[in-house]
C-alpha cells in the first residue's frame, strides 16, 4: 500500500551557480552525487537540480517535509540499468522507519529548463 507521494520541480537555472560553489555541493550532496554531476557536462545542471529536487520530493512523501534530515543523507544513485534510486542512510533512514514506510521509489525528468522528482513511499511489509 502506498504510504506517500511527493513530487517536487526545480528551475535549473537557479540551480547552475550551485555548481560553482563547492561548500554548498558538500553541504546538500554525497561525493559521489556531485562526482557524477559533474561528469555530466552540458548537463550538469539539469542533473543536479534533479537530485535537489528527489530530495525535496522524499520530504514531501513523508509528510514531514524535511525537518529534522540532513540532504547528504539522501543520495541518488543509478541502479546498473541507469534506473535512479534514493538511498537513505542516517537522518533520513531514521525518518523512514518512523514513518512505518518501506520502499521507496524515485522517478527523475527534465527539459531544457526544469527538473523534476517523484518520490513513492510503500508501507513497510506487514506494516
Amino acid at each position: 500500500m502506498i504510504r506517500g507521494t511527493g513530487i517536487d520541480i526545480v528551475d535549473i537555472q537557479r540551480i547552475r551557480e550551485w555548481l560553482n560553489n563547492t561548500d554548498l555541493l558538500k553541504r546538500y550532496f554525497s561525493d559521489d552525487e556531485i562526482s557524477y554531476v559533474q561528469s555530466k557536462g552540458h548537463h550538469a545542471s539539469a542533473s543536479l537540480a534533479a537530485r535537489f529536487a528527489a530530495k525535496e520530493a522524499f520530504g514531501k512523501a513523508l509528510g514531514t517535509g524535511l525537518r529534522g534530515i540532513r540532504l547528504k543523507d539522501i543520495e541518488v544513485v543509478l541502479d546498473p540499468n541507469g534506473k535512479p534510486e534514493l538511498h537513505l542512510k542516517g537522518s533520513a533512514l531514521e525518518a523512514l522507519k518512523q514513518n512505518g514506510a518501506g520502499a521507496v521509489f524515485l522517478s527523475l525528468s527534465h527539459d531544457s529548463s526544469l527538473s523534476i522528482a517523484q518520490v513513492i513511499i510503500e508501507e513497510a511489509s506487514g506494516g
